[in-house]
C-alpha cells in the first residue's frame, strides 16, 4: 500500500506543478474558445490542461516501474505499454480539438484507432464469466470488437460530462476509488496477480484528478478540454478490460468455498459493461439519454446542446457547487454500493443503507422547487432564502424645482438646477421622463459631457446658457 501512495503522490504532483504553466502556455498559444451559447461559464477560460494530466501519468509509470513491487506489472504483460500508446494517441487528438477543433466523426475514428491499438498490443477481453455457466471463451475478433466498443463508450461518456467546472475530474476520481478498492481486494485479498495492472491503473488515475482538480474547481482557472476527459475515459477503460474476462472463478471458489459465494463476490465483474456501468452510471445515462434525444428530434447524436443533466440542476435552481456535488453523491453511492455489495454478506444492509441515502439524496435534489418560509421568530437561524421578504413599498419621490433662470445672470444657478434636475431623475427611476416641463429637458440634453464639462468649454452662448 505504501507504495501505491507513493505513486498516487507524485502522479497528483507533478499534474498540479504542471498546471500552471499549461494555462500560461494555452493562453499564449490561445486556446481560449469563446464562451458559447451551451457553457455555463462567462468568460474565456484556456483549455489543454490534458498536457498536465499526461504529463503526471508519465511521472507517475517512471515512479512505479522503480519500485519493488509494482515493476514486477511492467515486466509480467504489456498492458502498461497498451496505455500508453493508447492514452498517446488519446491525448494528441484532444490536444488538436483543444486548439483548432477536429470533426466529431474524425474524432470517433481517432477513438477507435487509439483502442484498435491497445488490442493490438493485448488489452483485450478474452473470456466472460456468465454466471451458472462460467468462463466463456470469446474469439478474437469478438474480444476486439467487446473492447473497442467499451472504449469509445467510457471516451464518450466522460467527454459528456465535462460541463462543469471539476465535475468530470471528480467523477473519474471517485469511479477510480471505487474501482482501486475492489481491484485491490482482488489482488491481495485472492492473491489473483491479473488483477495488479488495474490496481495501478486506478492509482494514477486518483493521482491525475486530484493534482488537477485543485485548479479546476470552481471557478476554474483552466478546463481538462477534450485532451484531458478522453484521455480519462480511456484509462478507466483499460482499468475495466484488464481485470475483465482474466480472473479465474476457481480460484475465489477455494478461498471461499462455495459457488454461492463466489457468484456473490464476482458481481461486478460477471459481464465486461456491469462494471464500468455501476462506476461511472450518471456519464453513461446521461450519454444514453443524449444520444436519444437528439436522434428523436432529428439532430446528429454528436450535436452540442444545453440538456446534459448538469445543465438540468442548474435550471432546477441549484447553484454551480451544489450541483457539481449531487452528481458527486450520485456517483458515489452508486460506485461505491456496488464494491459494498461485492464485499459484504448481508445484502439486506446494503440495500436498507443505499436506500436510505437515495432518499436523502433525491430531498436534496428536490430542495429548490420547496421554499417554505420560516416564521418570523427563527428567521435570524435560518439561510436568507427562506425568510419572509418585507414588501417594498414606493414612494414617488417629489420633483426638485428648477432654479435656473433663464437671464443673462443665471449661468451657475442654471447649471446648478440642471445637476439637481438630473439628480431627482436618477432618485425617482420610475417617474417617467415626459413629466418633466420643456425647460427642464432643454437644460438636461444641453449639459456638456466629457471633457467639455471638466474645461469649461462647453457651446456657451455668453448669457450663461447651454445651447445644443
Amino acid at each position: 500500500m505504501r507504495e501505491y501512495l507513493l505513486v498516487l503522490f507524485c502522479t497528483a504532483a507533478v499534474t498540479y506543478l504542471l498546471t500552471g504553466p499549461v494555462r500560461k502556455f494555452a493562453i499564449a498559444a490561445g486556446a481560449m474558445p469563446p464562451v458559447r451559447a451551451r457553457d455555463v461559464h462567462r468568460e474565456p477560460t484556456p483549455r489543454l490542461g490534458g498536457i498536465a494530466m499526461f504529463g503526471g501519468l508519465c511521472a507517475g509509470i517512471l515512479v512505479a516501474s522503480q519500485l519493488d513491487n509494482l515493476s514486477k506489472v511492467f515486466s509480467q504483460g504489456t498492458d502498461i505499454r497498451a496505455l500508453l500508446s493508447g492514452a498517446g494517441i488519446m491525448w494528441l487528438l484532444g490536444v488538436l480539438d483543444d486548439k483548432w477543433g477536429v470533426d466529431a466523426l474524425v474524432k470517433l475514428g481517432g477513438q477507435m484507432i487509439a483502442a484498435g491499438v491497445m488490442v493490438w498490443q493485448g488489452v483485450t477481453v478474452i473470456t466472460l464469466p456468465v454466471p451458472g455457466v462460467g468462463p466463456v471463451a470469446v474469439s478474437p475478433t469478438q474480444g476486439m470488437v467487446i473492447s473497442v466498443v467499451l472504449v469509445v463508450v467510457m471516451v464518450n461518456a466522460v467527454n459528456f460530462i465535462d460541463g462543469l467546472d471539476g465535475l468530470a475530474g471528480g467523477m473519474v476520481c471517485i469511479a477510480a476509488m471505487a474501482f482501486f478498492l475492489y481491484s485491490y481486494r482482488l489482488w491481495y485479498g485472492y492473491t489473483i496477480s491479473d488483477a495488479a495492472p488495474a490496481v495501478l491503473f486506478s492509482v494514477l488515475l486518483i493521482g491525475m484528478c486530484l493534482g488537477f482538480l485543485a485548479h479546476n474547481m470552481h471557478p476554474a482557472r483552466i478546463f481538462m478540454g477534450d485532451s484531458g476527459s478522453m484521455m480519462l475515459g480511456l484509462m478507466l477503460a483499460v482499468a475495466a478490460i484488464s481485470i475483465t474476462g482474466r480472473v479465474d472463478p476457481d480460484l475465489i471458489t477455494s478461498e471461499l468455498g462455495s459457488q454461492t459465494a463466489t457468484v456473490h463476490a464476482l458481481v461486478p465483474i460477471y459481464i465486461p459493461l456491469l462494471l464500468p456501468l455501476t462506476v461511472i452510471a450518471l456519464p453513461l445515462a446521461d450519454l444514453l439519454l443524449a444520444v436519444v434525444r437528439r436522434t428523436w428530434a432529428g439532430q446528429s447524436p454528436f450535436a452540442a446542446d444545453k440538456r446534459h443533466l448538469h445543465h438540468r440542476l442548474l435550471q432546477v435552481g441549484h447553484s454551480h457547487s451544489r450541483a457539481v456535488l449531487i452528481m458527486y453523491f450520485w456517483a458515489a453511492l452508486i460506485a461505491f454500493g456496488t464494491v459494498a455489495f461485492s464485499v459484504t454478506n448481508t445484502g439486506r444492509t446494503v440495500v436498507l443503507t443505499l436506500a436510505g441515502l437515495c432518499l436523502v439524496g433525491l430531498v436534496v435534489l428536490l430542495t429548490p422547487r420547496f421554499r417554505p418560509r420560516a416564521p418570523r421568530a427563527v428567521q435570524a437561524f435560518v439561510p436568507p432564502r427562506y425568510r419572509r421578504r418585507p414588501v417594498r413599498r414606493t414612494a414617488a419621490a417629489p420633483v426638485a424645482e428648477n432654479t435656473g433662470s433663464t437671464g443673462s445672470t443665471g449661468s451657475t444657478d442654471g447649471a446648478a438646477g440642471a445637476e439637481l434636475t438630473a439628480e431627482s431623475a436618477g432618485r425617482t427611476s420610475s417617474e417617467p421622463m415626459a413629466e418633466l416641463s420643456a425647460e427642464d429637458k432643454r437644460l438636461l440634453g444641453g449639459v456638456p459631457k466629457g471633457s467639455s464639462a471638466v474645461t469649461g468649454r462647453g457651446h456657451g452662448n455668453g448669457r450663461g446658457r447651454w445651447e445644443r
